[in-house]
């Protein structure tokens, strides 16, 4: 079980807009508050990414979705409800997000976290926070914590404690991009 002590520095980083490095349903991550265009761009710089790439969000429930989405297609319910591992879906018409965070298309992946702590981080801050693999552009996602790179580690305001001992490989999660006519391409199997 998490420490209730590392769930509160944590939340309180984003609230001031910072940067944490943190354990999600697939791999770390480095996270934001996903409506705060200055932190966002944070990432894209820790990163040493280009702004055109658009990062995905992580939300903690389901009925959240249309908050950030003008309209979810009846078929991402049926996906979400039958999916049995961690599914990115790209919906189109992302609103209510930092613009830095939406594709060009103004399309935005989201996913319903299954991890615990993640879940109950996103439930207390009461907004999306970003997802992003907690590597530098071009270089390998880590599969463990101790494969993070030590400039991705230094470049942000609080690191998580909860399961860097953990030994499981990490795989990244799914992602599905839906059309709003319920058009499905698969990103990533």
């Amino acid at each position: 079980m998490y420490d209730r002590e590392d769930l509160k520095q944590a939340l309180d980083i984003l609230y001031k807009g910072g940067l944490i490095l943190y354990p999600t349903d697939t791999i770390w991550g480095i996270g934001c508050d996903a409506t705060n265009r200055d932190a966002v761009a944070r990432i894209y710089a820790l990163k040493q990414r280009e702004d055109s790439k658009s990062m995905l969000v992580l939300i903690d429930h389901p009925n959240r979705l249309q908050s950030y989405v003008r309209e979810v297609p009846e078929i991402a319910w049926q996906l979400i409800e039958v999916a049995d591992k961690p599914m990115t879906i790209i919906y189109p018409g992302a609103r209510n997000l930092a613009a830095n965070l939406m594709a060009p298309d103004g399309s935005v992946g989201i996913r319903i976290t299954g991890e615990k702590f993640t879940e109950q981080l996103i439930r207390e801050f009461r907004k999306p926070i970003v997802s992003t693999s907690a590597n530098l552009s071009g270089k390998p996602a880590p599969a463990f914590f101790d494969e993070i790179d030590e400039a991705v580690r230094q470049g942000v305001d609080y690191i998580v404690r909860y399961r860097q001992e953990e030994q499981i490989k990490a795989v990244p999660s799914s992602i599905l991009k839906i059309g709003l006519g319920g058009e499905i391409a698969i990103i990533r199997p």
